[in-house]
């Protein structure tokens, strides 16, 4: 599958961020837990309003009215994946977006398992790193639970594939992220090696997504600005941190005052 992935400026992106500030989306997070408090901050950081319902029926209740829903399954229990099924049927019901995190998907069986079941359910993106994407394409995977080894174009394919396939939207992060429909591939470059270096930037980035998500317009656009934002936060604040822990910190400071037609080429 040909790839010719397109590389836009940071310019591209102004008007995106400008509208998700406006519009201040109500983001519905069953993350992991883990990453929850990072996860909020880093959408409050952005100007939108993030939630964490996880009782079944109250998540139900909730996916009805909120502007998109994220499942991340990285903490994934028996309990909670009836949770999120129900918050998912709520939500397609309602026309929410919801965006799925397939995190170590390919190591366990439990949320592999899950998260194949999902796939049937609309999806409007999907995030992950290369191995969770090639092991959702079932196809060969190098991953380590919620690690990979490989860079994310080994799984551009599969990615294209699977947009394809699901009719939805594929995120496969690393160095370069990809953002892709099934046919139209763009590329976001940018961040810092730090951003690998603490807990929750990539689940934070799935709840940044299915923001963007809910967004008016092209949503392809929409998820590939929210890569290129948290891309360029990470960037700015890997410049004035001295290591991880000032680096969260200086990431949520560089989200809140990013200015993003300042950085473009």
């Amino acid at each position: 599958m040909t790839h010719q992935p397109q590389h836009l400026s940071a310019a591209h992106f102004a008007p995106i961020l400008h509208t998700f500030r406006r519009q201040s989306p109500l983001v519905h997070c069953m993350t992991n837990d883990v990453v929850q408090n990072f996860t909020a901050n880093v959408l409050l950081a952005l100007n939108a309003s993030p939630a964490m319902v996880i009782d079944a029926g109250e998540a139900a209740e909730f996916s009805r009215f909120a502007d998109a829903l994220l499942i991340n399954v990285g903490t994934l229990t028996r309990e909670r994946q009836q949770a999120m099924q129900a918050a998912v049927t709520a939500a397609r019901e309602a026309g929410t977006p919801w965006t799925l995190d397939p995190v170590a998907v390919g190591a366990l069986t439990l949320r592999s398992d899950f998260c194949q079941q999902l796939l049937s359910q609309q999806p409007a993106v999907i995030r992950g790193n290369a191995s969770e994407i090639l092991a959702l394409a079932q196809q060969a995977s190098g991953g380590r639970g919620v690690d990979t080894l490989l860079q994310a174009d080994a799984a551009l394919d599969a990615a294209q594939q699977l947009a394809k396939t699901c009719h939805t939207l594929v995120i496969v992060t690393g160095e370069v992220d990809y953002a892709t429909d099934g046919q139209r591939v763009i590329a976001i470059t940018g961040g810092s090696p730090l951003m690998t270096r603490v807990v929750g930037t990539g689940c934070a980035l799935s709840g940044v997504v299915a923001g963007f998500s809910a967004l008016p317009g092209d949503r392809l656009m929409n998820v590939a600005a929210a890569c290129q934002i948290m891309a360029l936060a990470g960037g700015k604040a890997a410049a004035q941190a001295a290591g991880p822990g000032s680096f969260v910190m200086a990431f949520i400071d560089a989200l809140w005052t990013l200015e993003v037609e300042h950085e473009a080429h």
